[in-house]
């Protein structure tokens, strides 16, 4: 009889660099950890690992210089603007960096009360106490400032984004607007740089009549003067490395999940479910902020992680059709019901209250949870019984 179901375990690794076999030295971590802890693998057991190591082994990285030279070749180095930038020192400030480098005047739009993942930079209330609409209301930096002043320091970071951007280049003019089209009063030349709303702003400003008109995913789609490149996601997803140097999505993702899969499976006889996973997808309930600043959960998983999850709703049966039932008869109906259950339960009210999300999303989020984003030092994460449930001997 089991008395565990999902367990989640960080494992600990070397730090790794640039050019090293990470195949190899997450195999030797994992069985290492199996052994001295005492943990089984098995079939169908989940590897995660983290793609910030993925793309640091690549040495998949991009400079300040690389990045200005690939946007100027795309939108020719004289005014332009950028829309929907996130607030981000990680995410954002090397990318506007270099490409504040690459023009002559770079125009930043921001959106407010709060960026597209939640990073507030004033308070939604204040908002309305002050009469301000954002559906129609746009402003210049000193129209912004003469409404709310200098309360825009983030909760959490303690940062003055409008005043931390500016910093990066002398070139760099904040406006402010949540119309995509109120940068066209400034400049047609336009990179979008918002993440998950990105394909939308883009038609938006085609349609308005944008000139050069990129997404971060257009920049850096292939090399540029010996620069490392995605072929998917050019800008998006990267990290600062240094405070000239970005750590890009890592690319070539399915090779390095199929080669761990393949590794395991000599090494221990086992078939084991892999993923690269990034940012999990999931908010914080106190300070708003939708953790998910990547492009996807994972850009790559083994094909056991594709598809939803198909479970039914223990507790709807509990309460109602064995309602009458108590002790090893209610438990011998519910995995009765689990193991009769249809393959796919889409619309059938067995399932209402389970959670209708791509398995490889929901593992991505547990694997960043169980990670951590700083000094865990575990960028690889197993995961024992996620495809059993209660039926499961």
């Amino acid at each position: 009889m089991r008395y565990t179901g999902v367990t989640s375990r960080g494992i600990i690794t070397p730090i790794f660099s640039e050019g090293d076999d990470l195949v190899k030295l997450v195999a030797d971590s994992i069985i290492k950890a199996s052994e001295a802890e005492g943990f089984k693998i098995d079939t169908s057991d989940i590897i995660g690992v983290t793609e910030a190591v993925v793309g640091r082994t690549q040495g998949n990285y991009a400079t300040c210089e690389q990045i200005a030279g690939a946007v100027r070749e795309k939108l020719g180095g004289e005014d332009m603007g950028i829309v929907f930038p996130i607030f981000s020192r990680n995410r954002f400030s090397v990318l506007l960096k270099g490409i504040a480098m690459s023009c002559k005047k770079l125009y930043v739009q921001f959106s407010y009360p709060a960026d597209e993942v939640g990073n507030a930079l004033i308070s939604y209330d204040e908002m309305l106490e002050k009469g301000i609409n954002p559906y129609s209301d746009n402003f210049t930096e000193a129209e912004f400032r003469a409404v709310f002043g200098k309360n825009t320091v983030h909760e959490f970071t303690g940062i003055d984004y409008i005043e931390y951007y500016k910093s990066l280049h002398d070139n760099i003019e904040i406006i402010f607007s949540n119309d995509p089209k109120y940068i066209l009063n400034f400049t047609k030349n336009v990179i979008c740089s918002d993440i998950h709303t990105r394909f939308r702003t883009y038609k938006t400003l085609e349609k308005a009549g944008a000139d050069k008109l990129f997404r971060l995913d257009q920049i850096l789609t292939e090399p540029y003067n010996g620069s490392g490149y995605n072929e998917q996601y050019g800008l998006l997803g990267s990290n600062k490395a240094t405070e000239d140097k970005v750590k890009l999505f890592p690319r070539d993702c399915e090779t390095f999940v199929n080669s761990l899969q393949d590794e395991m499976h000599k090494r221990t006889g086992k078939l084991v479910e892999v993923m690269v996973y990034g940012d999990g997808g999931f908010k914080d309930p106190v300070g708003g902020i939708w953790e998910l600043a990547d492009p996807v959960i994972s850009p790559a998983y083994t094909p056991g992680l594709e598809g939803k999850p198909n479970e039914i709703k223990m507790k709807y049966f509990a309460d109602n059709e064995f309602g009458h039932l108590r002790g090893a008869e209610l438990r011998a109906a519910i995995k009765k019901k689990i193991a009769e259950k249809e393959t796919d339960l889409k619309g059938n009210m067995y399932s209402q209250g389970t959670t209708p999300r791509q398995i490889s999303d929901l593992v991505g989020s547990l694997c960043d949870l169980t990670s951590g984003s700083g000094d865990r030092g575990t960028p690889v994460v197993y995961i024992k019984g996620y495809f059993s449930n209660y039926a499961t001997e």
